[in-house]
């Protein structure tokens, strides 16, 4: 899946990969087995689930209708230029229509749309039905009504990371309103934030 993204994004003339910094590379060897930490991947993930993240859904526009997704791996990433980050599990089956739409919308979720987002993370199920959307400024995708705040973006680069793809977005606009608080995911729950 990751190839098929990334042949994607060439033959549109999107560029895969950073350039490589001049000067001596360092020396890249693989991980050998005896060296892995011996993670479970239940306590990695009860461990790592302390981190409060914020919660999105992303959309795209497409031929056989919009994609989305409920996604909690969202970033900021660079001021100059304007980029955002989101990671999607490469076994994921909407991740490769929002590839082929090259572009891709971040609504970034209030407190109250705890339903919206399990509406997202449904596999199977029409994600969009009884949602209302209209379309993200610059590239169409749909920005979801109610959101507190969006990011309107163009693919830039797809990266392997493990068993998740690294997507970085170009932002080509953005807003937000200035009332309500974020929906926040804390150790496999939905919370709010109080100061």
């Amino acid at each position: 899946m990751a190839a098929t993204a990334v042949r994607y994004l060439r033959s549109a003339g999107s560029p895969t990969a950073v350039q490589a910094p001049s000067g001596p590379r360092p020396r890249l060897r693989a991980v050998r087995e005896d060296e892995r930490l011996p993670v479970d991947p239940a306590e990695f993930r009860r461990v790592l689930g302390h981190f409060a993240s914020g919660v999105t859904v992303v959309t795209a526009p497409g031929a056989e209708g919009p994609a989305g997704f409920a996604c909690q791996s969202f970033a900021s990433l660079s001021l100059d230029p304007p980029l955002i980050a989101f990671m999607v599990a490469r076994t994921s089956t909407t991740w490769p229509r929002i590839a082929r739409a090259g572009v891709f919308c971040v609504n970034i979720l209030g407190a109250d749309q705890g339903q919206l987002c399990l509406g997202f993370a449904k596999s199977g199920a029409d994600r969009f039905a009884g949602v209302g959307h209209a379309p993200a400024p610059v590239t169409g995708s749909p920005r979801l009504e109610g959101v507190p705040a969006w990011v309107d973006c163009t693919i830039a680069q797809v990266h392997t990371g493990g068993d998740h793809l690294i997507v970085v977005g170009r932002v080509e606009a953005l807003g937000a309103e200035e009332t309500g608080g974020p929906l926040l995911f804390h150790r496999g729950r939905f919370g709010r934030f109080t100061a």
